[in-house]
């Protein structure tokens, strides 16, 4: 049996049971109307993706680095009330 990854497709749910309708309703002498297939997703260009990679490894590491002691804690803490909620931290 297939993998469900592996099966493309080509129509939505709701375009498939228009066209089964449509098949069922119509004339004999009409043609058959086809619906327009689903948009393909644009491909992102590798140059621009490999650039965001390289800033975006480099950025983190160079923040911290600038960071002190005191600064990092405090960010660390306001996170972790974001995170856990206002009302739940021992120190305020």
């Amino acid at each position: 049996m297939p993998r469900r990854a592996s099966i493309k497709r080509t129509e939505d749910v709701n375009q498939s049971a228009f066209r089964t309708v449509q098949e069922l309703t119509r004339d004999a002498d009409e043609a058959p109307s086809v619906p327009e297939p689903l948009p393909t997703p644009k491909q992102k260009n590798p140059a621009a993706v490999a650039l965001g990679r390289l800033g975006a490894s480099k950025g983190g590491k160079a923040r911290a680095a600038k960071l002190s002691d005191s600064e990092r804690s405090e960010i660390a803490r306001t996170a972790a009330r974001k995170r856990w909620g206002e009302g739940k931290s021992s120190r305020d």
